[in-house]
């Protein structure tokens, strides 16, 4: 203890010789900011050492007597985490000689996060159209804060809402004017501290919603209209949805002008209800009301008008059953009392008494009440009496309006009349109605009785009527009638009585005028006919395909002036007798045929192509119908003939023909009072080839058949003194033209087309100016690969005759070609070429031919013309003489053939044998040794001469016998026979 003493005591004196002693210096820490900071914020902690400059320290601080770091300064500053909260200190350590302050006292920092503004509304429901809007933003906790305001722009971003006409900012609140206060807008605020760089969370969103101002309801109780006089009215405003509403109400003056409705003696106002007196509602006054908030300078807007619609009390309706007037003594009467709009209605009766008085009516012997009927009994129903009713109900309104009176007139039971619907007879099969007539006839049944007046067998029907539907002989007799009604049923007298006679009835006869068979656009007459006659004491009904159509006529005709294709159909009649409308029986049905407009057809025989002195007849015939027809004939163009009557009946001859007669002939028909014609016929040309003619058609190639695409000249030959000679044509497509219409060239008289078409198919002649022309010639162009050539111009009596076929870029020796004549083959030609050395009339006809691979010709007419030469008159008196030389050599040459016979007995025996082969019924050897095979002969009797002919070649043995013969002169052998038949269309033929 000592020793511890005097250390100290040591120790204190060498401090004295050092120097005086220095107290330790204590630490002072300052937060800066002070108080609570907000996570982020920057805080600096800065140590004080007491008595001494900074720069003479080092700084140590701590945070909850931990040390967590040093600064050579008295500062150090960061950014603050929640985390960082705690108590800290701090104290200074002296660079000189690390000598150590006094650790400062404790000081707290506290990091919270940073807080969230609050946003709200005022209003906090929804807002109505023109109304203001005031937010207001809170940091509750906290003091200090300024805010700031952001709107949402249209493309999602925010903005900031600065003060402005529509803003108004006062510190925590913004509000927004009435026009910028927008539905679905949204708002926004954020708090910021004045000094420091420290903002608030953004509050959550505030969404406007604008609704429009509600519009008030009035009701009107009672709830239904109309109102009765005398009831009074309350009306009620309603504005659903929404609560703290005022009321106002209005009503239009007479002016139309809407005035305030306050509380008087007349209108009682009761929160959202308005009473009106009963003696001030008038019909037609109309209100209105409308909603004022107190707490908001706001209005609903008004509601619809209410009209009061004001009626006087229904009326009773009472009606007497029976319903009609006059009553008949000893029937009782039944009211009836009805109030139409309302029910639950209770009656009450009056009668006038006989001091014009009204007394109630109550139910008594005379009298029954059931509900709303009143039953008067038969004795108690008294002419003149009057009678009304009076509705009483318990609900509104409480009674009706007096009805009007009924008066009961009362007369004797009446006596009916019976009639019938006819006049006289009745005829068997149709309706006939009898009548029973009161001049009283409402609410009647009717009862009848035949024969007997018996009610057991009475017939009832409902009205006034009893029809038979068809009469017949057994509904005969006498008939009578009477009426009643009510229950029990009150009966009148019965009729007097009426007799009915029932004869037979005539039958209707139906014809048509001018035929059943008609065409469109004629006129047709109905008639109709009765049997018996009596045409004046009828009208007639027309009925077309079983009475879809019905007309009416008059008179026994029924004309359709233009008739049509709907027109067909069958057709009936029948009568009807004008005095009781009574009908024949129907007629049997005729059949009206309407078919399109008329044609004529036109036909000649024998055939169109004659020569002078023939005979041919034009026959003229509608198609498809033969009654009533007149026809007249025309030529060239519709030029009517002069002479057209003579063949009114269809049948036009020209016997004989002549040259004049040429040209192209048509027809037509007619009919009718109305004179309906036909379409013209088809036209029909006739030519007529003449012996001599002043002019010649010449045609190069002289042939009638021409293929296509060849070239064709035609000229006028031999020309009189006539001039301006034209080659002339007629085609079905141009009819009568220049040849130069056809795409042909002229020259003088000849007309050349360079390369033909079928439309050059035609018949073709000179003509001159004066009217003079040559024979026609038929030219045919043709697409086929095979034609006919034949002599342009008709062949004479006992002229050879020459056909050939020709087959198109084929030689014509090379063209296999069958002969025909009037559709008959005729011969089958390997050359293609076939003679008849003689012809005559019976060699005319239509010839062509055929190939059995390029196909066939168009057909054509060879004409024969009669010889006019004297020389040809005279050949049958040569034959005599020619005969007779002719067997003189022929006697000469047998001579020379027996002498030659030894020497040609091989080839004699092979053309025996040939010529037998070739020999057959009905066949014909030609030049070149082929067979010609006849059509069938046809059925008859007529003789047909045929001869076989053998053919023989032979040769010269020597150059000086019979010089004059050719080589292949060909010999023959004639047989004549005769046989039964007919061989179509052959004469001599080589």
């Amino acid at each position: 203890m000592e020793f511890g003493s005097l250390s100290v005591i040591l120790l204190l004196v060498s401090l004295v010789r050092a120097g005086r002693v220095q107290e330790r210096p204590k630490a002072s820490l300052i937060l800066v900011p002070a108080g609570q900071l907000f996570i982020g914020e920057v805080v600096t902690l800065r140590c004080d050492i007491q008595g001494h400059t900074d720069t003479e320290w080092r700084y140590s601080f701590y945070k909850n007597e931990y040390q967590p770091f040093y600064s050579e300064v008295r500062e150090y500053s960061f950014s603050v985490v929640e985390s960082d909260s705690g108590k800290y200190t701090c104290r200074g350590e002296r660079r000189s000689d690390s000598w150590r302050s006094e650790i400062s006292d404790a000081v707290t920092l506290t990091v919270s996060a940073l807080p969230r503004a609050t946003l709200t509304v005022e209003p906090e429901s929804s807002v109505f159209t023109g109304e203001s809007v005031t937010l207001k933003c809170e940091i509750k906790g906290y003091v200090g804060w300024t805010y700031q305001w952001y709107k949402q722009d249209p493309w999602g971003g925010l903005i900031t809402v600065p003060q402005s006409v529509h803003h108004t900012v006062n510190r925590d609140t913004l509000t927004i004017r009435g026009d910028a206060v927008i539905h679905g807008d949204q708002y926004w605020c954020r708090g910021e501290r004045r000094y420091r760089t420290t903002s608030s969370q953004i509050s959550d969103p505030v969404t406007l919603t604008v609704n429009a101002l509600p519009r008030a309801t009035l009701t009107a109780d009672p709830k239904w209209s109309p109102v009765f006089s005398g009831e009074s009215v309350t009306l009620k405003c309603e504005i659903k949805g929404y609560d703290g509403w005022t009321y106002q109400w209005y009503k239009q003056d007479p002016w139309r002008r809407l005035i305030t409705v306050s509380q008087s003696v007349y209108h009682t106002i009761n929160r959202d209800t308005l009473t009106i007196r009963a003696d001030t509602v008038i019909n037609g006054d109309q209100y209105w009301c409308r909603g004022e908030r107190h707490d908001r300078s706001i209005s609903s807007q008004i509601s619809s008008s209410v009209t009061l619609t004001v009626n006087a009390l229904p009326r009773a309706t009472l009606t007497a059953d029976p319903k009609w007037s006059p009553v008949f003594s000893g029937e009782s009467v039944t009211l009836k009392c009805e109030i139409y709009s309302y029910d639950g209605w209770t009656y009450q009766w009056y009668k006038q008494d006989p001091w014009r008085r009204w007394t109630a009516v109550s139910q008594s012997v005379y009298h029954t009440v059931n509900r709303d009927t009143l039953t008067i009994r038969a004795d108690t129903v008294i002419n003149g009496d009057q009678y009304w009713c009076r509705g009483e109900r318990r609900l509104r309104p409480t009674s009706s309006q007096n009805s009007d009176s009924v008066t009961l007139t009362v007369e004797e039971t009446p006596k009916p009349e019976l009639t019938s619907s006819h006049k006289g007879a009745a005829l068997i099969g149709n309706p006939v109605v009898l009548y029973c007539k009161l001049d009283q006839s409402a609410g009647w049944r009717f009862y009848w009785s035949k024969h007997t007046q018996s009610p057991e067998n009475e017939t009832k029907t409902e009205t006034h009527s009893y029809t038979i539907s068809s009469v017949s002989v057994s509904d005969g007799g006498q008939y009578w009638c009477r009426a009643g009604r009510g229950t029990p049923v009150y009966y009148t007298h019965y009729s007097d009585a009426l007799w009915m006679n029932v004869t037979e009835s005539p039958k209707a006869v139906i014809s048509i005028n001018p035929d059943n068979q008609v065409f469109r656009g004629e006129t047709v007459t109905l008639r109709c006919d009765m049997q018996g006659g009596g045409d004046t004491e009828w009208r007639y009904s027309w009925h077309k395909d079983d009475y879809s159509h019905v007309s009416f006529s008059t008179t026994k005709e029924n004309t359709i002036s233009f008739v049509r294709e709907s027109h067909s159909g069958k057709y009936t009649c029948r009568g009807e007798r004008r005095s009781d409308s009574q009908t024949s029986e129907i007629s049997d049905a005729v059949t009206l045929t309407v078919s399109d407009r008329a044609q004529a057809v036109l036909r000649s025989s024998p055939q169109s192509w004659l020569t002078e002195g023939d005979s041919v007849t034009l026959s003229c015939e509608v198609k498809g119908s033969s009654t009533g027809w007149t026809f007249s004939w025309y030529r060239d163009k519709d030029e009517l003939l002069s002479d057209s009557s003579r063949g009114a009946g269809g049948s036009y001859t020209l016997s004989p023909v002549a040259l004049n007669h040429t040209g192209v002939y048509a027809c037509r028909a007619m009919r009718g009072e109305t004179t309906y014609h036909t379409q013209y016929s088809d036209t029909q040309p006739l030519w007529i080839t003449g012996v001599s003619r002043p002019v010649s058609l010449k045609v190069s190639p002289s042939r009638v058949q021409h293929f296509s695409a060849d070239s064709l000249s035609l000229s006028c030959e031999g020309q009189s003194d006539s001039t301006g000679w034209r080659v002339r044509r007629y085609t079905h497509r141009e009819k009568v033209s220049d040849c130069s219409s056809g795409s042909g060239s002229v020259t003088g008289s000849t007309c050349s087309i360079s390369s033909l078409n079928t439309s050059h198919t035609g018949v073709y002649w000179c003509e001159s100016e004066s009217g003079e022309s040559s024979n026609p010639v038929n030219i045919t162009v043709t697409n086929n690969n095979v034609i006919l050539e034949s002599p342009v111009h008709p062949v004479t009596e006992r002229d050879p005759l020459t056909l050939r076929c020709l087959c198109h870029h084929t030689k014509a020796s090379d063209c296999i070609a069958e002969f025909y004549k009037d559709g008959l083959l005729l011969q089958t030609q390997t050359t293609g070429e076939m003679t008849i050395r003689t012809v005559s009339k019976s060699n005319e006809g239509l010839y062509h031919c055929k190939h059995p691979e390029k196909g066939e010709s168009p057909q054509n007419w060879i004409l024969v013309r009669v010889s006019t030469n004297p020389a040809d008159k005279a050949a049958p008196n040569l034959v005599g003489v020619v005969v007779g030389v002719g067997f003189a050599v022929l006697f000469i040459i047998l001579l020379i053939l027996l002498w030659c016979y030894r020497a040609n007995k091989g080839l004699k025996q092979n053309i025996d044998q040939m010529s037998q082969q070739n020999r057959q019924p009905g066949a014909e050897v030609t030049q070149n040794g082929h067979t010609l095979r006849h059509a069938d002969v046809a059925s008859g009797s007529t003789e047909v001469t045929y001869a076989e002919i053998e053919l023989k070649t032979k040769k010269p043995t020597k150059k000086r016998e019979m010089a004059s013969v050719n080589a292949d002169t060909v010999y023959s052998e004639l047989k004549h026979n005769t046989d039964k038949g007919n061989v179509a269309g052959l004469g001599d033929s080589d």
